[in-house]
């Protein structure tokens, strides 16, 4: 009597040792699900979709012998296409290049938190002083504004995080490239709002990478 007893209670006691080890392993395993489904939806996110709006010239010229002096004030607007990704703008540096020469300093836009299809948008002014460029790009230039158009390009760089509910992302590297193209020989298709200072309504379409 007593040994089947005994079975009896390591049966008993086995099966309260399994249980909650069952309920554990089946746990781990659903968290392990939906971190899975998390990273998931964060590896591929949505990106942003930036608009260069206008830009308001307030000073471009060059100067001998390869000097450009330049003063701009570009309207960018940020979209986040995604219905459940946030994304968070932890640094965005914007500046212009022309022919692929950095022409201004880089201005840093606040940082900001961009929820579920909503639209930032940021006004910073960029501009250089007697920034150096070599000669070939100072005679195309001084080529590019007798012929009255100039293309340049509005560059914007910067580390960005996604947020899936309470989970946020490591840091992506966020590039993004706006052309602008500046008629300066005619002003008709510009706004004069001051002595010597136009604005160009541009609502170029920018490409984003990741």
């Amino acid at each position: 009597m007593t040994s089947k007893k005994d079975c009896g209670n390591h049966g008993h006691k086995h099966r309260r040792f399994f249980r909650p080890l069952l309920a554990g392993i089946l746990t781990f395993l659903l968290i392990v699900l939906i971190v899975i489904l998390i990273v998931w939806a964060i590896l591929r996110p949505s990106k942003p979709k930036f608009i260069l709006q206008d830009a308001t010239v307030y000073a471009f010229n060059v100067s001998y012998p390869n000097f450009i002096t330049s003063n701009f004030q570009v309207t960018v607007s940020s979209r986040n296409p995604d219905d459940r990704v946030g994304i968070y703008y932890d640094r965005l540096d914007i500046y212009a290049t022309y022919r692929n020469q950095q022409i201004t300093l880089r201005t840093s836009i606040p940082t900001s938190y961009q929820g579920h299809n909503e639209i930032n948008v940021w006004s910073p002014y960029i501009y250089g002083n007697s920034v150096p460029v070599s000669p070939y790009n100072s005679a195309a230039l001084s080529q590019d504004q007798g012929a009255g158009v100039v293309m340049l390009m509005i560059k914007i760089d910067g580390r960005v995080r996604f947020k899936v509910g309470t989970f946020i992302s490591a840091k992506y590297n966020l590039h993004v490239k706006c052309p602008a193209y500046i008629q300066f020989g005619s002003r008709t298709n510009g706004i004069i709002v001051g002595d010597n200072v136009v604005k160009y309504q541009l609502a170029t379409s920018c490409h984003v990478s990741l």
